[in-house]
Order: structure tokens, then sequence, then C-alpha cells
């Protein structure tokens, strides 16, 4: 299931561990819907990552401590720590091999 971030509640997350995939996105844009389905594929096989969705609009805080410039942007997590910012629609072969290096 993935899960609609507030800003106050990403450390809460990271804090957890493990993998975390963060998708930032917005309800008005093109690419994000193409995204979407993506993801939710993705977290369908992959149970075990924490996927999380942070709509800019609402989370500016979080996406301006990230660098956010364009979405769809992904940020990926080992152990609370950012590894990498993927910007764009990235396709869900692309986002297992990232993953994959981190487990």
């Amino acid at each position: 299931m993935i899960l609609e971030l507030k800003d106050d509640k990403l450390n809460e997350i990271l804090e957890k561990g493990g993998v975390t995939v963060l998708d930032f996105y917005a309800p008005w844009c093109g690419p994000c819907k193409t995204y979407s389905p993506i993801l939710d594929a993705f977290q369908a096989d992959n149970e075990d990552i924490t996927v999380v969705k942070a709509n800019v609009d609402l989370n500016s805080e979080t996406a301006s401590k990230y660098g956010i410039r364009s979405i769809p942007t992904t940020v990926l997590f080992k152990d609370g720590r950012m590894v990498t910012k993927v910007p764009g629609v990235v396709q869900k072969d692309k986002l297992e091999e990232f993953v994959s290096n981190l487990r």
C-alpha cells in the first residue's frame, strides 16, 4: 500500500529503516499520472519496500529539503539516508534495478 506523505511524518517513516521510495508529484501533473500505475505495480511486487507519495503542493517543506525542481521526482532512501534522486517517470524495471542495489 502506497502511503500519502505529510511534511511532519517523513522522519517517522524513514526511522523504520530499510528501503523507502519517495515520489514527489502533483495531481495536476500529466507525467505524474502516468507514473502512478507504475508505482502501484512496483509496490505490489515489492511489499518489503516502503513506497510513499508526496504532493508538492501540500508538502513544500519536504520538497524544498530535497531540492525538488521538477515532478515527478523519485527519491530513494536506505535506512533513512538519501541515496539517489531520479527526475521524471521511471519505468518499473529501472526502479527495481535501483532498489535491488540497496537491499
